[in-house]
């Protein structure tokens, strides 16, 4: 019988953050679920904490790839749960009663999408605040594709989606992510804000590191989804958005 959600984590020379994943992941109230570790060949010690934890890893592998959505499309390929659910190396679930929550929810109203907010931590765990009042990224209860115009509103780890929804990534784009969730509410019939708080999401990655090819690629996205004129219209909106939040 295939597990109700396929937990996914994607890593690369994580030692220092993945051992705080796996074990938010071990401490959830529920056993419905399968955990996959994809690692891109790590150097470091990141595959001997992946062999620690090996009998709690239902499947992993660890071989070259070619970036982070080549690795998350392979997570999404060898996943056989009805949902998909990514928590990279440095991020957690919330607290141990998120995922026994989440599946209450998915047994009762059987959405495609669920979200919520995230917390915002630091690396060394300690809390920066809600993404939406951390940043410019209001978070609508009623969410609808439409809602991405301006940017990514939901963290990609507080978003889970049902697998025969779930499309490839596209690989050759630091702004994937955004894309994937568009098409997924696209794709989506119903879509459903949770309550509580789904995960801890570590602040630094790869789209802070490489921050200006990150806006590029945001701006081919929304371009493709909601046309020229009305993407160079937004990103206006989301300049002042910025100016203003910046001065507060």
């Amino acid at each position: 019988m295939s597990p109700t959600v396929s937990i996914i984590t994607i890593t690369y020379n994580a030692e220092r953050f993945l051992e705080r994943t796996i074990q938010s992941i071990l401490a959830q109230q529920a056993t419905d679920f399968e955990y996959i570790v994809i690692d891109g060949a790590s150097t470091d010690g990141t595959r001997d904490i992946i062999k620690q934890y090996e009998r709690h890893i239902t499947n992993w592998i660890s071989e070259p790839d070619q970036g982070l959505y080549d690795a998350m499309n392979k997570g999404l390929h060898k996943a056989k749960g009805e949902y998909v659910w990514f928590m990279n190396a440095g991020d957690e679930i919330h607290d141990p009663q998120t995922l026994p929550n989440l599946l209450t929810r998915m047994k009762a109203t059987a959405a495609d999408v669920y979200y919520s907010d995230a917390l915002f931590v630091n690396q060394d765990g300690s809390s920066v605040g809600l993404r939406s009042q951390v940043t410019p990224h209001s978070l609508p209860h009623t969410l609808t594709w439409h809602d991405m115009a301006l940017g990514m509103k939901v963290c990609h780890q507080a978003f889970v989606a049902k697998r025969t929804i779930a499309p490839d990534y596209p690989t050759d784009n630091l702004s994937a992510d955004l894309d994937w969730e568009i098409r997924c509410l696209k794709a989506a019939r119903k879509i459903e804000f949770l309550p509580f708080v789904l995960c801890k999401y570590l602040v630094g990655g790869l789209s802070v590191q490489q921050h200006r090819q990150s806006l590029m690629d945001r701006f081919k996205v929304l371009v493709i989804h909601f046309g020229l004129l009305t993407t160079l219209r937004n990103h206006i909106q989301i300049l002042l958005r910025a100016s203003r939040f910046k001065k507060q």
